[in-house]
């Protein structure tokens, strides 16, 4: 599949970067208070990453000496995935001390050392926080369970006596996150059966009391932690869950808008006016960015008003299918939430819960939903892969700012782990027929023709989840050397949507030309062309190709391809 680049010069990954070259360009970048609207931005998974000490584990040593990759790919942010300590239940978002880094990546100070040098290179830093739940090994749980009912330590959670006359019922039926029961019982110091405390997602994972001040006050001092220590914004895990109606009743057939006893309660926003209030005590632009799952435009663009949130992830369009009417119904719904009220939309095609491209474009059933992972799911990679990289370019032409999750640049499909490897508590929770999440999490191929690939693993450990035999084609290595690679195509892409004026543009104009196909104008001159139908599709009126996803066919643009047009 031959990049085609038209009127833009090939983009030249560079060996290494030059400090020297870019610092004016982190200069300005740092100045820039709307950089966000825009940006590209990387999602990084530390743990398969890179590895810095061989011991099978991504590091932050492993990060840093990754840098220039990440230049020269032409992202304009990080965000990371909690590095926090963790005793790993749920893949670190079961955090234990939110002012320090696990020791299996790294340490703080090289934490500061990390946020320094890519900022030097003109990338900023977005760390994750999770405000739902804590570790069961966080301090403030353990001296809960160890103060006993009744106690100031047990009023930052749920705990709560169990139904029946000894105890034995769950105070609510709700259901997990992650499936189940949302209720463990606990045991008292002289061994009998205690109170019981809620958790939404795992029993690892004890959900916080958001009417207590001392979790407010300890969340604000965490935000103004890490945006002293330089980072650009939060991620803000599960935003919509965090508050629970005291009173814990069941969950309705029909919620009126804010009264869902735990999701999307009015009383998040207030919870949310603090925290932009801290960040934008800082000088520059410190964001926030809500992971809000909600079906709800009118509720969903709450979170996004001026005194919030900035942006909030966009779930609905990585969820649909590969539908021409599909995808840009969501766009149009995206658009139409996010004017009003002035936010830019936000585009993630994957991320580290979710099946990834190259693989879901490949299935019957092309879109993603929790409750559908089977194991055995048969794909068609190489339609897959033509329909991640027209999706790819379909989604950065688009207005507002772009996610990319680790790999997704590569190429790399979804991988079907043995059984016996998976750490992942929803593959557990659903009885062992959900494959899980690992699938996406496995450690990056970096080069050579066998594991570890160039991860940094030395030979007397395995790293942390296997990978496959067949990633040879798709290290770094490799595509480096291929102008038709993956790689190679997002490298354009991100360099074009920067370097480009028309991308800049808020607007998007529609072209109709077909019901199988998504075209746009973007600015005066660029289009976005995205073939879904059968055959092969004429092109527009236009003065030349900017890129492909697929090479064309006779002039015309094949299916499941997308292209950039010079109009």
């Amino acid at each position: 599949m031959k990049a085609t680049f038209g009127d833009a010069a090939p983009f030249e990954p560079r060996s290494h970067v030059d400090t020297d070259v870019l610092s004016d360009t982190a200069a300005v970048a740092t100045d820039d208070r709307d950089w966000w609207r825009t940006a590209a931005i990387y999602q990084l998974y530390v743990r398969s990453f890179a590895d810095g000490n061989g011991d099978g584990t991504g590091d932050l040593a492993g990060v840093r000496s990754r840098l220039p990759y990440l230049k020269a790919l032409g992202i304009d942010a990080i965000w990371f995935n909690p590095w926090y300590p963790s005793p790993l239940a749920d893949g670190g978002y079961d955090v234990q001390d939110y002012r320090a880094i696990d020791p299996r990546f790294g340490t703080l100070a090289e934490a500061e050392q990390l946020i320094a040098e890519a900022l030097a290179l003109g990338i900023r830093t977005i760390v994750d926080i999770v405000p739902n739940h804590v570790s069961d090994r966080h301090p403030w749980f353990q001296r809960a369970l160890a103060a006993g009912p009744g106690s100031p330590e047990r009023a930052r959670f749920w705990f709560h006596p169990g139904l029946g006359p000894d105890g034995d019922g769950m105070p609510t039926d709700w259901v997990s996150s992650f499936q189940g029961s949302t209720w463990t019982r606990t045991t008292e110091a002289d061994g009998t059966p205690g109170e019981w405390y809620l958790h939404l997602f795992t029993p690892e994972q004890p959900d916080l009391n958001w009417n207590h001040p001392d979790v407010r006050r300890e969340h604000e001092d965490i935000l103004r932690f890490w945006f002293d220590r330089g980072v650009a914004g939060v991620r803000i895990d599960s935003a919509a869950l965090p508050v629970k109606d005291p009173a814990l009743p069941p969950v309705p057939a029909e919620v009126a808008p804010g009264e869902h006893p735990h999701l999307d309660r009015d009383e998040l926003h207030d919870i949310y006016r603090g925290w932009r209030a801290v960040a934008d005590g800082y000088a520059g632009s410190r964001i926030l960015v809500g992971e809000v799952w909600l079906d709800d435009a009118e509720r969903f663009a709450r979170y996004l008003r001026p005194d919030e949130m900035h942006t909030a992830f966009n779930f609905d369009f990585m969820t649909r299918p590969w539908s021409a009417n599909e995808l840009r119904a969501s766009v149009e719904r995206t658009l139409a939430e996010h004017a009003p009220i002035g936010a830019p939309a936000t585009w993630v095609l994957s991320n580290h819960d979710v099946t990834r491209p190259v693989t879901r474009y490949g299935r019957a059933d092309s879109g993603f939903a929790f409750e559908r992972k089977r194991f055995g799911t048969p794909t068609d990679l190489a339609r897959g892969t033509r329909r991640a990289r027209a999706a790819a370019m379909l989604t950065a032409a688009l207005p507002g700012c772009l996610y990319i999750y680790q790999g997704d640049e590569l190429g790399l499909p979804e991988v079907e782990l043995p059984r016996e490897v998976i750490e992942d508590p929803m593959h557990f929770r659903s009885g062992g027929v959900d494959p899980g999440r690992d699938g996406c999490r496995v450690p990056l191929p970096w080069a050579g023709n066998s594991a570890p690939y160039g991860f940094g693993t030395d030979a007397d450990h395995d790293t942390w989840l296997p990978q496959p035999g067949d990633w040879a084609e798709l290290t770094v290595e490799a595509e480096e050397h291929d102008p038709a690679s993956t790689l190679a195509l997002y490298r354009a892409m991100l360099r074009l949507r920067r370097d480009r004026p028309d991308f800049g543009a808020a607007e998007l104009d529609w072209l109709e030309l077909g019901s199988d196909v998504v075209a746009f104008r973007r600015g005066e001159r660029t289009a976005s062309v995205t073939n879904f139908g059968p055959a092969p599709i004429d092109l527009p009126a236009h003065r030349g190709v900017v890129l492909v996803s697929t090479p064309l066919e006779d002039g015309m643009l094949p299916p499941d391809a997308t292209a950039w047009l010079e109009l």
